[in-house]
């Protein structure tokens, strides 16, 4: 057992000097017949060191004779036999070719560049960073593209210019509901008779009045060709156009497109940034609050009973300041823009001759008495609207417990109210005895 041990222990040794010798034969000879003769007494060290260890731990009955080896014999890589017995098989050794140096990039110019990659403008396209497209936030975002490049205007012109063109092509719907809030505020008076008829008929619980007078107030708008919901159209149209220019103003300034970032104009030079000085969160609150007070029309709202709503108008470019200080300046630029251009176009239609041109009807301004429904100030309009509510909920409550009532005693037992049986004769009142008359005396 240890004499096995100090033979592999010898073969060990013999092993690791062979890969010192291997190495050091590579760094110093590396023509092709040098690192023959390298493959060469490798191929010696290695037989001897092999046949002395298999004389030591295998069995002499298990050696065989290379001559009797056959195809298995050992072969070595030689173009010669160096010494090696005649029976062992020679192999020529090949060659390999070194490993080629990588190729050098063709040059680059932007002739070679694909027009898919870069524009007219020699930015790269929105295809090519992931905008654009055929859905409505891409159709924004071509159409940005297209002002840019092809008309060459800065990042700030196009967005003025998109906005312009969406805002003159809604605006058809703008006289439309000019021409129904004028019709609306020239019969406010009978209107306000009426809703305030309905809203007294429903708080006492008179349902068959209140719908008669909600019958006489359609028939009436009906005459005067009033609807309400005319009123609702811009804010119907301009909804799906400001959603898609705010989410593809924001997708460019997010992605970001580095033409954005010297842009803009005077302050604000970087569009994909919010504005540090606050300059243009407030002018777009101020021209809000503008265009919700002028465009607005506060007759019709007191005539459709939305005082709250009213209030609720103004106060809404003080709730979203906040918000506007950390939009992009692509987004506050494409907002005040649209705020302006709405100012624009109320102010043209106040002229007469543009209104007649319109057939706008012109407002009539009516006496605060001639008017059923008196101002209550902001206090007074919350109460009155908290009363009408808490008294349509008591009467919806009536009603309910009503038709639970009338539904219990349909399906119940019959309740007794009655003393006899009505079906069967009357019976004749009990007299006491006490109280019986006496029979005459008989003559």
């Amino acid at each position: 057992m240890l004499v096995n041990r100090m033979q592999l222990w010898r073969a060990t040794n013999a092993a690791a000097a062979l890969n010192a010798a291997t190495a050091r034969l590579a760094t110093q000879h590396n023509s092709p017949a040098n690192r023959r003769d390298m493959h060469l007494a490798s191929h010696r060290i290695w037989s001897a060191q092999l046949s002395r260890h298999s004389m030591c731990l295998v069995p002499p009955q298990k050696l065989v004779p290379p001559a009797l080896m056959g195809s298995s014999a050992l072969r070595f890589a030689s173009t010669g036999t160096g010494g090696l017995p005649e029976s062992v098989s020679t192999k020529e050794i090949v060659d390999l070719p070194d490993i080629p140096e990588a190729p050098t990039p063709p040059a680059f110019s932007v002739e070679d560049v694909s027009s898919d990659v870069l524009n007219a403008a020699g930015e790269a396209t929105f295809a090519s960073i992931g905008l654009g497209g055929w859905t409505p936030v891409g159709v924004v975002q071509n159409c940005m593209e297209f002002l840019h490049c092809t008309w060459e205007l800065p990042w700030w012109g196009a967005i003025a210019v998109g906005t312009l063109v969406v805002r003159t092509i809604i605006f058809p719907l703008v006289i439309l509901a000019q021409r129904n809030s004028a019709k609306m505020n020239n019969n406010m008076p009978q209107m306000q008779l009426l809703q305030l008829k309905m809203t007294e008929a429903r708080q006492s619980g008179n349902a068959i009045e209140s719908a008669r007078y909600a019958q006489e107030m359609m028939l009436f708008m009906r005459d005067k060709g009033v609807n309400p919901l005319k009123n609702m159209i811009v804010p119907l149209a301009q909804a799906p156009l400001f959603i898609s220019f705010f989410m593809g103003l924001r997708q460019m300034a997010n992605t970001p497109v580095d033409s954005m970032r010297d842009g803009g104009l005077w302050w604000f030079q970087d569009l994909t940034l919010a504005d540090p000085f606050y300059i243009l969160p407030l002018i777009t609150s101020a021209t809000l609050y503008l265009t919700i007070e002028i465009g607005t029309d506060s007759a019709r709202l007191s005539a459709a009973n939305m005082n709250t709503m009213k209030y609720v108008l103004r106060a809404l470019p003080l709730v979203i300041f906040p918000f506007t200080m950390n939009f992009p300046a692509a987004i506050l630029t494409y907002w005040a823009c649209s705020n302006f251009i709405s100012l624009g176009q109320v102010a043209v239609l106040r002229i007469p001759s543009v209104r007649e041109y319109f057939k706008i009807e012109k407002m009539l301004t009516h006496a605060p008495s001639a008017l059923p429904t008196k101002k209550k100030g902001f206090v007074g309009g919350m109460k009155e609207s908290w009363d009408n509510m808490k008294i349509t909920k008591e009467i919806e409550e009536r009603q309910r417990l009503d038709e639970i009532r009338f539904a219990k005693a349909g399906k119940g037992p019959l309740v007794k109210t009655f003393k006899y049986d009505p079906t069967k004769p009357k019976p004749l009142p009990t007299v006491e005895p006490h109280m019986r008359l006496k029979e005459p005396p008989k003559e």
